[in-house]
């Protein structure tokens, strides 16, 4: 695997790569991660990733300064993973002026939801994507559906700039007790991580109840947030919403998707399951 700090040194790496399947991250890789690039490897005749953790997408009370970077590890599981180059920039490589230009998602998906509770969030992360969209020129681009949201806002920004980019959605990846697979879990103590898999649990339920003909939609989202709270999380939201917009359903459609985030101690966790 080649590891490239500069654009010009991985722009010149890729002149003869092919077509090119690119799955970018923060870093601090689980085998959520690894999915992708495994995945990766079957669209494209190289793989590239990149490490970056990008500040644009941090509030200032949020992580970015402790946000874990496992750089040495990280690569070792890139190349053992099949990663053919991997981009990995400082902030001044990425931002070399004050980013004056940012890409700014539609209000209707992007400032409900986890744009509610993380405000610029999404607009943040719409930049760094592409900006590495540009840097990479990849034919094929994945990244995972448990950041349901961020997938559905990068695919629309891919349609609405006519940008010549397959978006692929990796499956969420899970432990054996159902929690999804995310950098922040390493933040939960012994009796956290415990608990954590409550939030698959309680998202099932909703699952559950949908499948057998339930329609009412609020009830369900205020008991899936009041077991929660019942047990120690203090929830931003449980919404079921339509997969196709993430707008609020009507009674009987079809389509739907979950999605939850909520604090456990001082770790904030996502999920989401479709119907």
């Amino acid at each position: 695997m080649q590891i490239h700090h500069t654009i010009a040194g991985l722009r010149a790496a890729l002149k003869d790569a092919g077509k090119i399947a690119f799955a970018p991250t923060m870093g601090n890789l689980h085998e959520g991660h690894i999915s992708l690039m495994q995945q990766a490897r079957g669209h494209g005749d190289s793989v590239v990733s990149s490490i970056f953790v990008n500040r644009l997408q941090f509030r200032p009370n949020e992580d970015f300064d402790s946000y874990p970077r496992t750089f040495q590890a990280d690569c070792e599981k890139l190349e053992a993973a099949g990663v053919d180059h991997l981009f990995a920039p400082n902030e001044a490589e990425m931002y070399p002026r004050p980013q004056a230009i940012h890409v700014i998602p539609a209000p209707a998906l992007a400032d409900i939801l986890e744009g509610e509770f993380r405000p610029g969030f999404f607009t943040g992360v719409a930049t760094v994507v592409m900006k590495l969209f540009q840097i990479v020129q990849p034919d094929v681009a994945l990244f995972g559906k448990k950041d349901y949201q961020q997938l559905m806002v990068i695919r629309n920004m891919v349609q609405d700039l006519n940008l010549s980019i397959e978006i692929v959605g990796g499956d969420t990846v899970r432990a054996g007790d159902g929690l999804a697979l995310s950098s922040r879990n390493g933040y939960l103590n012994e009796a956290e991580r415990k608990e954590a898999p409550r939030l698959f649990e309680t998202l099932t339920k909703v699952v559950a109840a949908l499948s057998q003909g339930f329609c009412d939609f609020q009830a369900l989202e205020r008991d899936a947030a009041e077991e929660l709270r019942n047990n120690h999380w203090a929830p931003d939201y449980v919404a079921i919403r339509k997969k196709s917009d993430l707008q609020l359903p009507a009674a009987h459609d079809s389509g739907l998707v979950i999605l939850a985030a909520a604090r456990l101690g001082s770790t904030r966790l996502i999920d989401n399951l479709e119907v």
